[in-house]
């Protein structure tokens, strides 16, 4: 009888330490939600005690170990988290690397539809005006629902839409390009969003490494999708790998990301005003000569003589990774001379660097003047935007959109105007009006950074 008594006791011991447990758990879910999962942790919510010795009058034969059970809530990311700029970088990575695997899909596009040099202007244009739309309408998403679910849904569709771009006729290619640029569009707004709430929590400048990211990202986008091609790998099944990759990024960033709903900051949508204005100008001059750099460079070289056309493609290379390298070295930059200094060194870096160029007279000098001028541009976009999420004139959604569809109007009219000046007055001059617009960001730089050191 003592010892049936003895496992009754013990059994009772059992059922209330779980019965405890049970109750301990379903009144923390209630007052801490999201849902608790088991997940290893050294905060102990509720730890069940060991039962008692079972005694038969010796030492005791039975002993059950304690055990501890745990509860936590997934809390969600803060902006002062390491993991909430690894979201960020993921953010600005992704559509980078999706524009990057693009680009060595647009001659296979051009072949398969057998279409001519005008056509695919104006089938690039789609990807262009999707870009725009797209920014504008983020910037009033936003403010309603966070960039949280405008990230996931943007690099979702991203990964969709890219493996149709190898396979789409005509008309459904200019929709999947609309599309592309949409979801690229839509991430970037959000992705600069989002950087800007973490740098404030964070006290110290990280645009710079964020913009970065989407430098890096077209980079390796573009070599991922040359070497699936140059392996003779088919380019849908390119496309799919590289869309499998964009859902890894996604998904790894979405959890990280900072809540940042806007709803209480005024109107979603208003024409760009003020200081939101003037920086929007300098954008459009930044992204133009960007724009320009990316399909005019090589061919000014190459028309000059100072390289042979197998090696013109060298000069964007160059200015790309100086750009690159110049966003990764720019946060450390602007936390010693500041948002001002910066800009305006880095604009008469850009100067010098045009000066170089146009008067090199050897390929040596022109490089020298591609890798001044990538790195004299390489911050003013993050500076812009930085500028952006401080000041006060405009909601920082509606002002981030404004300053991204003119640059982004830049990078599209830019090389189109470029091209027709050098038509009556040739590529060199075209290019002196490029570094006579670098002289006005000079000019501008004081207004634009009025209020930092």
């Amino acid at each position: 009888m003592r010892f049936r008594g003895g496992i009754v006791f013990a059994i009772k011991n059992v059922v209330a330490d779980r019965t405890r447990v049970t109750i301990d758990a379903i009144r923390y879910h209630a007052l801490n939600r999201p849902a608790w999962r088991i997940a290893p942790t050294n905060d102990v919510l509720s730890t069940a005690e060991p039962a008692h010795s079972l005694s038969l009058g010796s030492p005791s034969l039975v002993q059950r170990p304690q055990v501890v059970y745990q509860y936590r809530v997934p809390v969600m990311a803060s902006a002062g988290q390491p993991s909430s700029r690894l979201a960020t970088r993921l953010a600005f990575f992704v559509p980078g690397f999706g524009f990057g695997a693009w680009a060595p899909l647009i001659p296979f596009a051009k072949d398969r539809l057998a279409a001519d040099d005008g056509v695919l202007g104006l089938l690039l244009l789609c990807l262009g005006a999707g870009s725009i739309i797209a920014m504008l309408l983020t910037s009033v998403l936003s403010a309603r629902y966070g960039v949280r679910l405008i990230i996931l849904v943007g690099g979702l569709s991203l990964a969709i839409v890219l493996p149709c771009l190898t396979t789409a006729s005509k008309l459904a290619l200019g929709a999947a390009l609309f599309a592309l640029g949409a979801s690229i569009g839509s991430i970037s707004v959000a992705a600069n969003i989002h950087a800007m709430e973490v740098e404030r929590t964070a006290e110290c400048p990280l645009m710079s490494s964020f913009h970065a990211q989407f430098s890096i990202g077209g980079l390796v986008g573009s070599a991922a999708m040359t070497a699936f091609l140059s392996l003779q790998i088919d380019a849908f099944v390119s496309a799919v790998v590289c869309s499998g990759l964009i859902v890894i990024a996604i998904m790894l960033a979405w959890p990280r990301l900072v809540p940042t709903a806007q709803a209480d900051q005024g109107p979603s949508f208003v024409l760009p005003r003020s200081i939101v204005l003037l920086l929007a100008v300098i954008a459009a001059i930044a992204f133009l000569i960007e724009g320009a750099m990316l399909d005019w460079a090589a061919l000014l070289v190459v028309g000059a003589g100072l390289a042979p056309k197998t090696q013109g493609g060298l000069a964007y290379v160059l200015f790309s990774i100086a750009m690159t390298v110049g966003r990764l070295a720019g946060d450390a930059v602007v936390e010693r001379a500041g948002d001002r200094a910066t800009l305006m060194f880095g604009s008469l870096l850009a100067l010098a660097g045009f000066g170089a160029l146009l008067a090199a007279p050897a390929a040596v000098i022109a490089m020298i003047g591609l890798l001044l001028i990538g790195l004299g541009l390489s911050n003013v976009a993050p500076i812009l935007f930085r500028r952006a999420g401080t000041q006060e004139a405009m909601p920082v959604g509606p002002a981030i959109a404004a300053i991204m569809t003119v640059g982004y109007a830049g990078i599209l009219i830019g090389p189109a105007g470029i091209g027709l000046l050098a038509k009556y007055v040739g590529l060199p001059a075209a290019f002196g009006v490029l570094a006579g617009l670098m002289c006005l960001v000079v000019l501008l730089a004081p207004i634009a950074t009025a209020n930092t050191r």
